[in-house]
């Protein structure tokens, strides 16, 4: 009888303490949002095969003030990068290819920069983040949103992007290498790549209520509006994805069906009804570093080792070993953590670009599970945001101070002859310059959405105040005049250190037509 009433007394201390937990986790959620101005956001927390916690907060919209609950569709954004690996571990446990094939076996008239590197490079190298192309570089292809250039004609322009980096040496994060990927998914298996990752992986493990891609949600009422902050406060913006970059970023999901995710992927690639879709010899070449990064000697997890596996970047947190990837587009986050030792995953969606957001939420939970005690991740992040977005201020109140000063000496101005007319990329499309009355303006050919003012800030260049205020990447062209003082060519750079890395001014090289 003693024996019965103390398991009684376990039991009951247990649900108290579960329900203490939750209670504290709905407060830190909670107050996630009012500190980073997030409108929503939706957890999922799952521990030993069981879903322990799947909520939403807040709104899915400003605009609408509709509740967001875990079944509300966000973009998961480069979590669909998993994704795209193991549509590839698919076919090569079918035998269809391997990760060491030549690209060129499957597009033969992809080519790279260096011809070298074009002979060489293999599906692994597209989804390593190894090719030698730096960080972003490229993405103005399809970033922002409503561009013109099609998956061919950016698996085409792959080959004027000049590396940064020598082949094979150095992980720098790339989107277009997982684009290219996705059209040797397409080309091996003969499905575009959203209707591979619907039939072939999403139908069978369960994820009823996800989408291959932003489009193919259209019609669901009980999604996101993407929120980014404006003047200082977040606003709805267009929550919109180029068809192009599906398989770098594309998927449609919700709490409920990641978490499903994550019960398939943690226990061991096996759907509920016992199917394995992956071997255990691919799994092992996804969750298996490919290619290191520099570690900080002191860090919050003492993490020894820090890279990227196949879809996935891998590091090790309080000697266990954790698989996380993260996702991001123009108003919205995502995280994604396993750490499969301990049967635990934790996602986290919201509808503004606060990384500090899903930070705040994954470590506390992680904490709790580790034995760490508290360690105020919320104020921890707040404290750094204060201080960063205080410097990003700094940069972009000074770059406009001077151009307001510039604007008083009239006689130093450049002339509209000198650099007003059509500049070309040989990547990126024609840039057109014009003048409209007193005023100077920038479009893009082929992203349309990219366009702004001009404002005099130098005899040889100008800020560019883009008309979207939600992208966050002002830039600075500058002009290189020839003995006549006629601009022949035109650079680019972003003015704060805020702007998105995916905004990749600094590669661009306009020659003027």
């Amino acid at each position: 009888m003693k024996q019965k009433l103390s398991l009684f007394f376990v039991l009951v201390s247990f649900i108290v303490f579960a329900q203490v937990e939750e209670k504290k986790l709905n407060e830190l959620i909670q107050n996630a949002l009012k500190t980073f101005d997030v409108p929503g956001m939706s957890v999922g927390v799952i521990k030993d095969g069981k879903i322990i916690y799947s909520k939403g907060f807040g709104v899915r919209s400003l605009l609408t003030k509709q509740p967001m609950d875990d079944t509300t569709l966000v973009g998961i954004a480069s979590n669909s990068k998993a994704f795209t690996c193991t549509a590839l571990a698919i076919l090569a446990d079918e035998g269809k290819l391997n990760w060491d094939d030549k690209v060129s076996k499957y597009i033969p008239d992809f080519q790279m920069y260096d011809p070298y590197v074009s002979q060489n490079v293999t599906i692994k190298d597209l989804v390593t983040h190894r090719a030698g192309l730096g960080l972003g570089q490229g993405d103005l292809m399809f970033f922002p949103e409503g561009g013109n250039l099609t998956v061919n004609d950016i698996v085409h322009n792959v080959r004027y992007l000049k590396p940064e980096n020598p082949f094979r040496t150095t992980l720098d994060y790339n989107n277009i290498m997982f684009i290219v990927a996705g059209e040797v998914i397409h080309r091996v298996s003969g499905l575009n790549w959203a209707d591979f990752i619907e039939q072939r992986i999403m139908k069978p493990i369960g994820m009823n209520s996800s989408f291959g891609s932003y489009n193919r949600a259209k019609a669901v009422i009980n999604k996101i509006d993407a929120h980014a902050p404006v003047d200082g406060k977040a606003i709805a913006v267009p929550h919109d994805w180029n068809e192009t970059g599906n398989a770098a970023g594309g998927i449609m999901s919700n709490i409920k069906d990641m978490t499903t995710w994550a019960e398939f992927l943690l226990n061991g690639f096996t759907t509920k009804d016992g199917k394995k879709l992956v071997s255990d010899k691919q799994i092992q070449q996804l969750w298996n570093l490919q290619i290191t990064s520099p570690v900080a000697m002191k860090n919050p997890y003492d993490t020894g080792f820090y890279g990227y596996g196949l879809g996935w970047f891998l590091s090790d947190v309080k000697g266990h070993k954790q698989i996380q990837h993260t996702g991001g587009l123009i108003g919205t986050v995502t995280q994604f953590t396993l750490i499969p030792d301990m049967k635990l995953g934790i996602v986290v969606l919201t509808n503004q670009q606060s990384g500090a957001a899903f930070n705040t939420i994954t470590n506390t939970v992680k904490d709790s599970y580790l034995g760490i005690a508290d360690r105020n991740w919320l104020k921890t992040y707040s404290d750094r945001i204060r201080k960063a977005d205080a410097e990003y201020e700094t940069q972009k109140k000074e770059a406009f101070a001077k151009s307001d000063a510039f604007k008083k000496e009239k006689n130093l101005q450049p002339k509209p002859e000198q650099f007003v007319g059509k500049y070309n990329d040989i990547w990126f499309g024609d840039v057109d310059i014009i003048q409209r009355g007193n005023t100077y303006r920038i479009s893009c050919q082929n992203s349309p959405r990219l366009k702004g003012e001009l404002l005099p800030y130098s005899n040889n260049s100008f800020i560019i105040k883009w008309d979207d205020r939600s992208y966050d990447a002002d830039a600075y062209i500058i002009f290189n005049y020839d003995e006549n003082g006629k601009a022949q060519s035109a650079k680019i750079k972003a003015i704060s250190d805020i702007t998105d890395f995916s905004f990749d001014f600094d590669d661009l090289d306009l020659k003027r037509k």
